[in-house]
């Protein structure tokens, strides 16, 4: 425990000092190969844990403290172990024992006395000190306040839902490759592995209980990818047929790329900004033994990469706050600020702005965020219709959103779409 507890604070640190917590893990196991699977489950269990439940941990931690600690790697490891007490089933003789440990082994051997009577302190209070915490939203909604404020007001009715959600391990959703499989005979063939699973809608299937990808019968082989269903919904709303010419202006780190080769033979090209980032594209059209035109440059600096000829369907997955899938990235509710937004807006306006142009007449645009917030969504496409008399907005049929929003539940992420046709 004492080298999953050490770990797992350094990763909780990174992210709460505004590294993305999967390149933090990704580095963690890169300069840690010997750790087992087990071990590397029980860190990735110990830091998103800490950062989904933050709001409370942190509001028990000043309750518990008669000064404040200053010491950002000793605040963390109070805050990861009291996550431990809290939610885990580890023995919690055992959790202080290494939390006090850890303390030295940070390098703070005068915290041991500290480390030790806060925890302590905590198991003799539980009860008491929980209940006084979730007094405050912040702590109860495990929130920034903010956020709570601002989903209240565009989500009268469901806001409470929706950070309910948030606060929940994500599901793990399958998408099926309909070139080498149907979804029934998937499902049969997980059956025969005794994985409990049920179709969803479309393509895809969501697991009774997540599991490693190398688990999974038929992954390494293509049968299936890792998608929510609300990412699943990208491929079918952009229409496309055989022989079209497809822009994907976002397309890192792959899925929906490769759903869109998934369902025709269709000459994509599929930008990213980030070198790095696209290499997972490739590995993901590698894997699925499809093709693209990759190409590493800024999307909306089209004179750097566009030949000139119009695409047919274009879609862009534009950058935004992430507001959607916080279950699956606890550290963006803490790192993100109210600011953020507007400067992820002004990132897609560029986008849809400088891509039109590439769209061919009586073509499709598919704008796509995984937000939840307004300015990103509903606002900025109608900021761009009240411009664009060449832009229509067509409905979207067979799919339950709110004007375009999809809410976040138990079986999908939050997700926005607008399908615009050039007329």
């Amino acid at each position: 425990m004492l080298e999953i507890q050490r770990l797992a604070c350094a990763i909780v640190e990174a992210a709460l000092g505004g590294r993305n917590l999967n390149q933090a893990l990704a580095d963690t196991w890169r300069r840690n190969s010997h750790l087992k699977p087990s071990e590397r489950a029980a860190i990735q269990d110990l830091s998103f844990g800490a950062l989904r439940f933050y709001g409370l941990l942190d509001s028990i931690l000043n309750s518990l403290l008669v000064k404040p600690v200053t010491d950002a790697s000793l605040r963390v490891l109070l805050i990861v172990t009291l996550y431990q007490l809290q939610y885990t089933r580890a023995k919690p003789f055992a959790i202080v024992d290494h939390a006090v440990q850890t303390a030295v082994a940070l390098g703070k051997p005068a915290a041991k006395g500290l480390t030790n009577a806060v925890l302590r302190n905590f198991l003799r209070r539980r009860e008491a000190l929980v209940a006084e915490a979730e007094k405050a939203e912040t702590a109860r909604l495990n929130h920034p306040t903010w956020w709570i404020a601002k989903l209240k007001k565009e989500y009268p009715e469901h806001w409470e839902a929706m950070l309910s959600v948030a606060n929940q391990p994500p599901p793990m959703t399958l998408r099926v490759n309909r070139r080498l499989t149907s979804v029934s005979s998937y499902l049969d063939l997980l059956a025969s592995h005794d994985i409990g699973a049920q179709r969803i809608g479309g393509q895809a299937v969501l697991l009774t209980h997540p599991m490693p990808v190398d688990r999974l019968p038929g992954f390494a082989e293509g049968l299936v990818s890792i998608q929510d269903v609300s990412a699943q919904h990208a491929g079918p709303l952009l229409d496309i047929a055989p022989g079209m010419r497809v822009l994907d202006a976002c397309s890192a780190p792959g899925g929906k790329t490769c759903h869109l080769l998934e369902i025709a033979d269709v000459d994509v090209v599929a930008l990213d900004s980030d070198a790095e980032r696209l290499r997972r594209v490739a590995d993901n059209l590698n894997r699925l033994k499809f093709t693209a035109s990759l190409i590493a440059a800024d999307a909306g600096a089209i004179d750097s990469w566009w030949d000139g000829k119009p695409f047919d369907r274009i879609l862009i997955d534009a950058p935004c706050t992430g507001s959607g899938v916080t279950r699956r990235h606890p550290d963006i509710k803490w790192a993100r600020r109210r600011s953020d937004i507007a400067q992820f807006a002004a990132q897609q306006k560029r986008l849809l702005e400088t891509l039109w142009p590439t769209l061919r007449l009586g073509g499709k645009l598919l704008y796509a965020t995984c937000s939840v917030f307004r300015e990103e969504n509903h606002g900025q496409v109608a900021d761009f219709l009240s411009y664009r008399r060449d832009a229509h907005n067509l409905p979207l049929t067979d799919l339950t959103t709110i004007d375009g929003q999809i809410v976040p539940n138990e079986f999908h992420d939050g997700f926005f779409y607008a399908l615009l046709e050039k007329v």
